[in-house]
């Protein structure tokens, strides 16, 4: 029977994105998720049915803690709308999502684990159409310049870049790729 506590679940479900960064998708165990969370030997398994359920709510939990908070959106929904306001919409992304490291290498490594796990696939494939289609539904009810292909375009040079920064930080300083943002967003976003 799988056991309903909530802040019990997501404390547990947030260990478990810890020890995938720390560890990697091998590492996870229900075991290093009670360790990591500080709880009872075999609490995780009370509340996930399966390792794969824990790795798929592991990577919507992800998901759910990159969103922005509410003063973020009010800041970005008042900000110009041309390219400079574009672009510093673009560096908080990437400095939010940067500043949590441990969920978006959690990220990287459900995403290779996915290429062994159909139904993890299934779901990680789903969630990201579903962010992809709420980038490109923002952005055209936003009034900011460009299309929905400038999203997709960003979102991939974006992504790498953060990448870049989480696993090699000593590639480019952190003014460096706040630069490259720009310059992305300048060659990439036309009027």
């Amino acid at each position: 029977m799988v056991r309903r506590n909530d802040e019990r679940r997501a404390a547990l479900v947030d260990a478990a994105i810890e020890v995938l960064a720390a560890e990697g998708a091998r590492g996870l165990t229900f075991r290093a998720v009670d360790g990591e969370a500080a709880v009872p030997a075999g609490t995780a398994s009370n509340y996930f049915a399966n390792r794969d359920d824990l790795l798929t709510q592991a990577g919507a939990r992800v998901y759910e803690r990159l969103q922005p908070d509410e003063a973020t959106i009010a800041r970005q929904q008042a900000s110009t709308r041309d390219r400079e306001g574009y672009a510093a919409l673009m560096r908080e992304l990437v400095g939010r999502i940067s500043a949590f490291r441990t969920g978006y290498l959690a990220l990287l490594e459900l995403r290779l684990e996915a290429t062994r796990r159909p139904a993890l696939r299934a779901v990680l494939t789903e969630r990201v159409r579903a962010d992809m289609d709420a980038n490109v539904a923002y952005h055209e009810a936003s009034g900011l310049p460009g299309d929905a292909t400038a999203v997709r375009l960003l979102y991939l040079a974006l992504n790498w870049l953060i990448v870049e920064q989480l696993t090699l930080p000593e590639v480019f300083t952190e003014a460096e790729r706040d630069a490259l943002v720009v310059a992305a967003v300048d060659r990439i976003v036309t009027p």
